[in-house]
C-alpha cells in the first residue's frame, strides 16, 4: 500500500487514539484500523433502499442478499448514477471520491442515524466494507432464513480501514483427505467474512491428485484414488468414496472454474499447487515413465516423505510437466502458481546414472543444485503461460530460481529479501493448524503431534515481520497464511474446528495494526463471532480457560 510520509504519520496518530473500547463497542474482526463510534444508529427498513454506482453494483447484490435473507424484507439494489453523498433511508455504495491514499482494499465506513456510505477506491475495499457493515448488525443477519423480532440496528460509526499486508491467506491440504467443490466454497465464505484474500489449495502430493488435465487423463482416473483412508482411520470417518468403493476424488475443470469464479466475486485470489519434484507419488503411480526407477506405485496412505520424485534426466518429464501446466495456468488467473519444492528425496537421484550424468553434463556440484536446475526449468514454463513460481523454503537449495517468490515455513525470509525476492511468512511455529489447539491431546481431536501445540493465544501474537529482516527489505514480505495440512483431518467438519477460532486472529494479524492489538479485546469480540459462526453453521472450537492463560508477548519470527 502507498501512502505519503505525512499520511502515514496522520493515520499512525488516529490508529494510536481512535479504536472504541469497552462494552458497547463494536464486535468487528478484524479490527479496524481507525473506528469512532457516534451517537445513534441506522435502523435497517423494509422501506431501506440499497444504492450503488454503476461499477458497484455487484457488490451491492452481494450485500442485499445477505440482508434479505435474515430479515425477509424485500430489498433490492438500484443503481445511483449521479451524485456521491449520502442519500437519507439509504445504504450507498460507491468508488467516486474514494480516498485513494487508503490503499487497493481500504474503505470508509460512515454509518449516521438516516444513512449508511461505504466508499473505497476498487470494488475490493467496498467488499471488506460491506464485511465491516454486516458485523455491526446483530449476528442474526448471518442467519441462513428469514429471523423476527430483532432490531436490526446499526450503531453509527465513522471507520478508516486498510489492510496490514497485501498477502492475507490460507492453505487447504485436499491431497491427504478430498473435500468436495461445496465445502471449499463454504471455507471460502468464512474466509471472506474474515478479509482474507489468498486461497491456496494444495491439490497433489503423495496421497492423491485432484484436479482433472485432459492431456493427462490417467492423474485422476488412477491418482486421484487409493484403496483406503489411510493414516490410521476408520473407513467411516469420511465419505470421500468413489462409485467402485476406492477412497479419494477429484474437481474436474468445470469444478475449478466455478471455484475460481465464487472466490473472485469475494475477492480471494486463488493459489494453485501442483507438487514438484518430490511429494509426486499419486502422478507418478499414473505416469511411472516419469520416475527415476519405473515403478511401480500407489498413492500412499501414510504420511511422511516417499520416493515420489520426478526424473529430471528425462525431457519428456518436461514435455509432460508442460501440459500440466499449461492447463492449470488456464485455469487460475491468479498471478501465482506454487510448485512446493519442499521435502525432496534426493537419494533417488544420487542413485540414478542417469541424473548422476546429467549433473556433470550441467556443471551441478549436488543435488541440491539439480533441484534449483529443475525448478528454473519449470519457472520458464510458469513464467511463459503468465504465471510467477513461487515454492517452499527448500527451492532456495542450490539457488533460487530468478523470479520466484519463497513462502517461508522453516527459514530462508532473509536470504530471499536480500536476492530481491518476495516472501510469505508461514513458519511452522505460528502458522500450522494441524497442530494441537492446547496441550490437552486427550480433549482434543486429532491432530499433528509433532511441534507445539498452536493455541489462540499464540496464532494471535504472532508478529510476521522477520527479526532478521532490516527495515530496507522489509516490503519483500508480502504477508502471511495458515497453513491446514490434512493427514489427521478425514471430514469438513474437522478442517472447520481446526480452522476457526484460529483464523479469527490470523485475521486480525494480517490486517490490523500490530499496535492495537489486545487479546482480552479480540476475546469479547471473538464471542460475538462465535455467534456469527453459530448462525453460519460453522463447527468452530469454542475457547476455554486454557487460552486466557497461554497470552503470549508478540513474537517475532527469528
Amino acid at each position: 500500500m502507498s501512502l505519503t510520509l505525512a499520511w502515514v504519520i496522520f493515520l499512525s496518530l488516529i490508529v494510536a487514539v481512535g479504536h472504541a473500547a469497552g462494552p458497547a463497542a463494536p464486535a468487528i474482526i478484524p479490527q479496524p484500523q481507525h473506528l469512532e463510534l457516534r451517537a445513534g444508529a441506522f435502523t435497517l427498513t423494509p422501506a431501506t433502499r440499497v444504492d450503488a454506482d454503476p461499477g458497484s453494483r455487484a457488490t451491492a447484490r452481494f450485500l442485499t442478499s445477505r440482508l434479505a435473507t435474515a430479515t425477509g424484507y424485500p430489498l433490492t439494489p438500484a443503481t445511483k448514477y449521479f451524485g456521491s453523498g449520502s442519500v437519507p433511508g439509504a445504504i450507498f455504495l460507491t468508488t467516486r471520491h474514494a480516498n485513494t491514499n487508503l490503499g487497493p482494499e481500504g474503505y470508509e465506513l460512515t454509518v449516521a442515524p438516516d444513512s449508511v456510505v461505504i466508499r473505497a477506491p476498487t470494488q475490493a475495499g467496498l467488499f471488506y466494507g460491506v464485511q465491516t457493515l454486516l458485523q455491526l448488525l446483530p449476528p442474526a443477519i448471518f442467519s441462513p432464513g428469514p429471523v423476527t423480532n430483532v432490531a436490526w440496528q446499526i450503531p453509527a460509526v465513522q471507520i478508516q480501514d486498510w489492510p496490514r499486508f497485501v498477502w492475507r491467506g490460507f492453505m487447504l491440504d485436499v491431497s491427504r483427505h478430498f473435500f468436495t467443490k461445496a465445502e471449499v466454497e463454504t471455507l471460502l465464505d468464512a474466509l471472506a467474512l474474515h478479509k482474507l484474500n489468498t486461497f491456496h489449495w494444495h491439490l497433489t502430493d503423495d496421497h492423491g491428485w485432484r484436479i482433472e488435465i485432459k492431456a493427462c487423463p490417467k492423474l485422476t482416473s488412477v491418482g486421484a484414488w487409493r484403496s483406503g483412508v489411510g493414516f490410521g482411520y476408520a473407513s467411516n470417518s469420511t465419505t470421500a468414496y468413489g462409485p467402485d468403493g476406492r477412497y479419494g476424488g477429484f474437481y474436474t475443470q468445470d469444478d475449478i472454474r466455478e471455484v475460481v469464479k465464487y472466490a473472485a466475486a469475494r475477492h480471494i485470489t486463488i493459489v494453485p499447487e501442483i507438487e514438484m519434484p518430490g511429494h509426486s507419488l499419486a502422478a507418478l503411480t499414473a505416469y511411472p515413465e516419469y520416475s527415476c526407477t519405473g515403478g511401480p506405485f500407489e498413492p500412499a496412505m501414510t504420511g511422511g516423505v516417499f520416493n515420489g520424485i520426478y526424473d529430471p534426466a528425462k525431457e519428456a518429464t518436461f514435455q509432460f510437466l508442460t501440459e500440466v501446466l499449461a492447463e492449470v495456468a488456464g485455469l487460475f488467473p491468479g498471478p501465482y502458481i506454487h510448485v512446493g519444492g519442499d521435502e525432496v528425496p534426493k537419494d533417488t537421484w544420487k542413485n540414478s546414472p542417469d541424473c548422476q550424468a546429467l549433473m556433470r553434463r550441467e556443471g551441478l556440484k549436488n543435488e541440491e543444485e539439480l533441484q534449483s536446475w529443475f525448478v528454473r526449468r519449470i519457472e520458464k514454463i510458469v513464467n511463459a503461460h503468465g504465471h510467477r513460481l513461487i515454492g517452499w523454503s527448500e527451492i532456495l537449495q542450490g539457488g533460487l530460481a530468478q523470479n520466484a517468490t519463497v513462502m517461508d515455513w522453516i527459514g530462508g525470509a532473509k536470504e530471499a529479501a536480500e536476492a530481491g525476492h518476495d516472501v510469505v511468512m508461514t513458519p511452522t511455529s505460528n502458522c500450522y493448524f494441524d497442530f494441537y489447539q492446547s496441550s490437552n491431546r486427550v480433549a482434543e481431536p486429532r491432530a499433528a503431534a509433532w511441534g507445539k501445540p498452536l493455541t489462540l493465544a499464540r496464532m494471535y501474537a504472532y508478529e510476521p515481520l522477520p527479526t532478521n529482516v532490516p527495515p530496507a527489505l522489509q516490503s519483500h514480505i508480502l504477508g502471511t497464511q495458515g497453513n491446514l495440512w490434512t493427514e489427521q483431518i478425514p471430514n469438513f467438519k474437522h478442517v472447520e474446528y481446526m480452522t476457526f477460532p484460529r483464523a479469527s486472529a490470523l485475521a486480525e494479524v494480517t490486517w490490523s495494526a500490530p499496535e492495537a492489538r489486545d487479546f482480552t479485546d479480540f476475546s469479547r469480540r471473538l464471542r460475538i463471532q462465535y455467534q456469527r459462526f453459530d448462525e453460519l453453521g460453522i463447527n468452530y472450537r469454542h475457547g476455554d480457560a486454557s487460552d486466557a492463560a497461554n497470552i503470549e508477548p508478540l513474537a517475532p519470527t527469528p
